[in-house]
Order: C-alpha cells, then sequence, then structure tokens
C-alpha cells in the first residue's frame, strides 16, 4: 500500500505523524524531569544546611516601617555593611570554636509584611563577610507600614527552626525605633522563641525628635529601651542596646555582634546606652 504524502514536504503523513507523537513524548518526559528535579531542589532547601556547623545561628530583623524615614533606613543599611566588613567582626567570627556564623536578614513592618531579604549565608572570613555585606547594601527596601515587632520575631524563629545548621548558639537581633503596634502581642511572641532556646537581643534607636503622631510610638512611658527590655528581649544573657543617632548605628551593630559572637557571659540583662558625642556606656 502506497502511503499518502504531504506534497509540500514530500514526507509521509504517518511518517510525520508518528515523529510529533515521538517529539511530543520526549518533550513531555523532559517537562517532568524539569519539575521533578525543581521539586527536588526545593525540597532541600533547608536541608541544604543540615548538619553543617556554626557558632552562631543569627537572624536579623530590622524595622522598616513608615517611623523610620529614607535617610534613616540608609543609615541603618550602610551600618549593616559597616559591620559585616570591620575587622574586630571578622576576627571574632574566624576566633570562634567552629571560625564560621550563620546570619540572614529579615525587614518587617505590618503583620502581614515580613521578608526575608537575604537567606542563610555562611559566613567564615574576609570575603564572605564583604559580600554578606554589599547584599544588604544593594537590597532596596521592602515596606512602609505599621510596626509588628511580634511577625518579625515569628518569622525569625521559623527560619532558625528550618535552617538544618548545627549550632551551638540560636540569636535573634531586633532593631528598631518604636513599639508593637500590630500583629499578635510582642510578649508572646518572645516568651515562645525563649522557650524554644532562642535568644533576643535588641538595638533600640531612640528618636529624640519625634513628629506629634509618633511620640507615643517612638517614646513609651519609660523610653523605648525599657521597653524593648520588658517585652522584646529575653533568653540567657540577652541585653538591649540604645542608639540615639542613626549616625553611629553601625558602631553600635559593631560592639553588638561581636558580643554575640564571643561567649554568652552568664550574667544579667545589661542595656548599653550609645551616642554620637559620648561612649557607650552600662546602663
Amino acid at each position: 500500500m502506497t502511503a499518502t504524502t504531504n506534497p509540500g514536504s514530500m514526507r509521509p503523513i504517518a511518517a510525520t505523524s508518528r515523529g510529533i507523537a515521538a517529539d511530543i513524548r520526549v518533550g513531555c518526559s523532559l517537562i517532568a524531569a524539569f519539575l521533578l528535579s525543581s521539586v527536588v531542589f526545593l525540597s532541600l532547601g533547608p536541608a541544604a544546611h543540615a548538619g553543617q556547623s556554626v557558632d552562631l545561628a543569627l537572624v536579623l530583623v530590622t524595622d522598616v516601617s513608615r517611623s523610620i524615614d529614607d535617610s534613616e533606613f540608609q543609615l541603618e543599611k550602610d551600618g549593616y555593611a559597616a559591620t559585616f566588613t570591620n575587622p574586630r567582626v571578622v576576627a571574632a567570627i574566624k576566633g570562634g570554636t567552629v571560625g564560621a556564623i550563620a546570619v540572614a536578614y529579615v525587614e518587617f513592618a505590618s503583620s502581614n509584611e515580613v521578608l526575608t531579604v537575604l537567606d542563610w549565608t555562611v559566613i567564615h572570613d574576609d570575603a564572605t563577610a564583604k559580600n554578606f555585606a554589599q547584599k544588604i547594601a544593594a537590597a532596596p527596601r521592602s515596606f512602609w507600614g505599621r510596626t509588628a515587632i511580634s511577625s518579625g520575631i515569628d518569622h525569625a524563629v521559623q527560619l532558625l527552626g528550618e535552617s538544618g545548621f548545627d549550632a551551638s548558639r540560636r540569636m535573634i537581633d531586633v532593631c528598631g525605633d518604636g513599639t508593637n503596634n500590630a500583629g499578635r502581642d510582642v510578649q508572646d511572641a518572645r516568651d515562645d522563641a525563649v522557650k524554644a532556646g532562642i535568644t533576643i537581643n535588641g538595638l533600640a534607636i531612640i528618636n529624640d525628635h519625634p513628629v506629634s503622631w509618633t511620640y507615643a510610638h517612638v517614646q513609651p512611658p519609660g523610653g523605648l529601651t525599657k521597653y524593648y527590655r520588658d517585652n522584646v528581649t529575653g533568653g540567657p544573657a540577652s541585653f538591649v542596646l540604645e542608639v540615639h543617632d542613626f549616625h553611629v548605628f553601625g558602631e553600635a551593630m559593631t560592639r553588638k555582634l561581636v558580643s554575640e559572637i564571643a561567649s554568652m557571659p552568664t550574667t544579667p540583662r545589661v542595656a548599653f546606652a550609645a551616642s554620637r558625642s559620648s561612649p557607650a556606656s552600662a546602663r
């Protein structure tokens, strides 16, 4: 029997159909293989660090709510970048038992505005520290909403629980200029984190010249440092660092991070004060 042909290509139609069917089967197989590999890759995300030893697993939780303007946000970013390229910080990291820490960077505003800007990064030398600093500096601002410190803490707890790192210490750094005014009660979030074996430290940025509509938010009764100490920080040897000027944010973060990387003392919770014109002093 003579096969009917396609005059345009002079290729047997039956053969063409079989070829198309074969191509479809191959294409489907490739798509299925790609999807399967993608699923496997995604599922290995948290497990990628499973068992990897670090001296400290740290989540930087940063307030980017509307009480922080763009210039203050930029000073925060510059301060983080300066911190992770500071020789004292790198030396402290190298001096640990393992000689490495794992850091993630989170920004938060309102309860539905929380983002992992930089996922887990292992820092163990000058190059990895500089790379992390550059990524923080380059990241755009995430939000402008209210201030849900509790949501930032909850997000950080989840990150630490899923990281897979073998860390001798797990820690959250909360940096902000105001009280919790959105999301669930911040004390409940703090208590849940502490029960999970996580220490929360704070960096309270004091706004000495607030506008009228933010006064109660940034200047709570007793001051923001006391608010952080009573409601936000917790865990063994947790502390609050007080900063009166965004320009010394980097200096304060450097001292804070060096203290966190070093062996934690078994002393009561302490708050420190820092300003542009005066040295830090224990409170």
